[in-house]
């Protein structure tokens, strides 16, 4: 996982709550396990037609917009079925931070562990953000994770919070298996003396699992 310690990048506005899983990745693309290739079905029913062509009226199909690697949005964002594939085709397409007033639990813990950075700011910052986003490409957004700001265009800088523990990750680049090979000369230790005492233990490689 790559690490995330600061971004700085176009942000995109989507002034809109409850944005559901189901509209970020639609259920007919949940048939592959692969992380890679669902950026392309992102939003897909909002930002296609019928025949494919794309509609021009959607914020990531907009010129300014379509290398954003910031979202902005409202309330409850994530909301609906558990999907994981919402975060990876989020972070396929390039999204690496998503800041809103609050997020659903699950997609929540999805992004984090994904590389996501979601911050929750009061309604009224998102609002003052999407204000910024609405410049274009020219008001570009700096998150800061080692220091907890988001930093306006203006250079106003507003603090966050993030869970400890999910920070130390995301700054390190480490999922949840990075973090357990930290361990793995430890692992190993223990594994070889279970060994040794105990000859029927079955023996695991603690870097394959």
């Amino acid at each position: 996982m790559d690490a995330f310690t600061t971004l700085t990048a176009v942000a995109a506005p989507m002034p809109a709550a409850n944005v559901d899983t189901d509209k970020i990745i639609p259920a007919r693309f949940l048939k592959t396990i692969a992380r890679s290739g669902l950026g392309k079905s992102l939003f897909d029913g909002l930002r296609y037609n019928a025949d494919g062509s794309e509609k021009p009226d959607f914020v990531l199909n907009q010129p300014a917009y379509r290398n954003a690697e910031i979202l902005i949005a409202h309330e409850n964002f994530g909301c609906g079925s558990s999907r994981e594939h919402a975060a990876w085709a989020l972070l396929d397409f390039g999204i690496r931070c998503v800041i809103a007033p609050s997020f659903a639990d699950i997609f929540h813990a999805n992004a984090l562990k994904n590389g996501i950075l979601p911050v929750v700011l009061p309604r009224a910052v998102c609002d003052a953000l999407m204000g910024d986003a609405a410049m274009g490409g020219n008001a570009r957004i700096t998150v800061d994770l080692e220091r907890e700001v988001v930093i306006r265009p203006s250079g106003e800088e507003i603090s966050f919070a993030v869970d400890p523990m999910r920070r130390h990750f995301l700054l390190n680049g480490l999922d949840d298996i990075g973090q357990t090979l930290q361990h793995e000369a430890a692992i190993t230790s223990f594994e070889d003396r279970r060994a040794a005492n105990q000859a029927w233990w079955p023996k695991i490689d603690a870097a394959r699992g």
